[in-house]
């Protein structure tokens, strides 16, 4: 397991970084094995943001905290991971196959005519999964889509959170 701490708008110092191991080592006691945990230290307008994600076993656990002290977020980002692994532990036992997620961030920015750009690209391997399975990794990394591979059709689909709380799935029709 490694655990890589970033920086932006801040110095990441050897307490702080030697802080950020030592409470997200606690996440480490859940899993036999882990991909590379990532945490970003963001300074922003006086609040002080860490963004934190957890690969594992090809599922990613992702929690974000902003406070006025970088410790504080700290505590209640670890918290925050700490109940989600809680939440879905037994999904996650019934869930987990092997292999690690190793995701990949590139930042790019592309200029178009109309000002709009590109300025985050993210790339994963994607491995098949069912519906449900793709709503729990939706759910554990907190976001309203999810792309994924269709372990019935092969096909790629996007699952989505509805404005009602429900899910739509999307899947391509080829004519």
């Amino acid at each position: 397991m490694s655990i890589t701490v970033r920086g932006k708008n801040i110095e990441i110092t050897p307490a702080l970084k030697d802080y950020v191991v030592k409470r997200v080592s606690k996440i480490t006691k859940y899993f036999d094995s882990l991909g590379e945990i990532t945490a970003i230290l963001i300074v922003e307008k006086g609040r002080h943001i860490i963004e934190l994600t957890v690969p594992v076993n090809g599922m990613m656990l992702r929690g974000q905290e902003a406070t006025a002290d970088m410790y504080t977020s700290i505590d209640l980002v670890v918290d925050k991971i700490e109940k989600q692994i809680e939440k879905y532990k037994t999904k996650l036992s019934r869930r987990l196959k092997g292999g690690n997620f190793k995701g990949e961030l590139v930042t790019t920015v592309v200029p178009e005519d109309d000002g709009t750009k590109v300025v985050k690209t993210k790339r994963f391997p994607i491995k098949p999964m069912d519906v449900e399975e793709a709503i729990l990794q939706m759910n554990l990394i907190n976001h309203d889509f999810f792309v994924f591979t269709n372990a019935e059709t092969e096909e790629a689909n996007v699952l989505y959170r509805r404005k009602d709380g429900n899910y739509g799935l999307i899947e391509p029709e080829f004519k």
